[in-house]
């Protein structure tokens, strides 16, 4: 057993606190605002920072749901970041492929057409032109279609196939398989941490999505929870509880305390996801990412 100087246990110390102190900065805020979710009103407004509440209350969790605002913003959220996930692996993956493969003529001067798309960009407004010259204000299309691709994750995914044995392919057409059955059956299966980090990526980009539908969606109806989020924290506009449900001696919780309600709703659902997709993330995040 190899036993440790000094200056490494030393090291090795400083380095755990460092990491520590860097850990309660992320946390703390995030663990403020869940315990001000469930905080009495009453006792929010007299000591404004609550780290561990002496009356715990879900008044503000009853008022957010006392009308059908958040859910259906949650249910439409979920949609978009599902949808939206599935056609981004999906375009993604049919460009990256034959891309990755040298026979594919033409793929130079593509490739540096999406390199060109990473370094300038047409803008908000005539991107907002074409996607109503196509007919997808006030649709969730708008929300989908403009960011079908994303140009890095398709590098990334790019050279990861690269790096697949050329074997495997010249194996699979002796066998008689064609292009996709090659790419669906041998190596996606063989991309699966790559496949479950770009779709962690993606979902959560989908998820926390709120200035495009800001701008293409006008039906508050289709508003996904990050909108909503938007409206109660930075504008200051209710609206998504029913006082009239709860009874005519209600009286509806402070700001504060829906703020932190909403802002939980609308956290959590995404950070349940990365637990199962944990054990690809740390191998898949850096696949793709040595060969050029």
């Amino acid at each position: 057993m190899i036993r440790s100087s000094l200056g490494s246990r030393f090291f090795d110390l400083v380095n755990a606190g460092v990491l520590i102190v860097f850990a309660l900065i992320a946390i703390i805020p995030f663990l403020f605002v869940l315990s001000g979710s469930f905080t009495a009103s009453e006792e929010l407004l007299n000591r404004g920072v609550v780290l561990f509440p002496t009356k715990l209350s879900l008044e503000g969790y009853r008022y957010i749901f006392s009308a059908e605002t958040i859910l259906r913003s949650l249910g439409v959220t979920v949609f978009i970041t599902v949808a939206g996930t599935f056609i981004n692996l999906f375009f993604t993956t049919l460009t990256a492929y034959p891309l990755a493969r040298n026979e594919f003529m033409g793929r130079g001067p593509i490739m540096l057409l999406i390199l060109f798309t990473m370094l300038f960009s047409g803008g908000m407004i005539p991107t907002f032109l074409v996607v109503k010259s196509f007919g997808m204000l006030d649709s969730f299309w708008s929300l989908l279609i403009p960011s079908a691709i994303s140009a890095f994750n398709l590098i990334i995914l790019r050279n990861f196939f690269q790096q697949l044995p050329d074997g495997l392919e010249e194996s699979a057409k002796i066998d008689g398989c064609n292009d996709f059955q090659i790419l669906f059956r041998i190596v996606l299966p063989l991309s699966l941490p790559a496949m479950a980090t770009f779709a962690l990526f993606y979902a959560v980009g989908h998820w926390n999505t709120f200035f495009n539908a800001i701008l293409y969606i006008n039906d508050n109806a289709k508003w996904p929870i990050q909108v909503w989020l938007r409206q109660i924290v930075i504008l200051s506009q209710g609206g998504v509880g029913d006082s009239q449900n709860m009874g005519s001696d209600y009286v509806a919780p402070p700001g504060e305390v829906i703020k932190m309600a909403v802002i939980v709703v609308s956290t959590v659902p995404i950070l349940l996801v990365y637990p199962f997709l944990q054990k690809h993330f740390a191998k898949g995040v850096l696949l793709g990412s040595v060969k050029g």
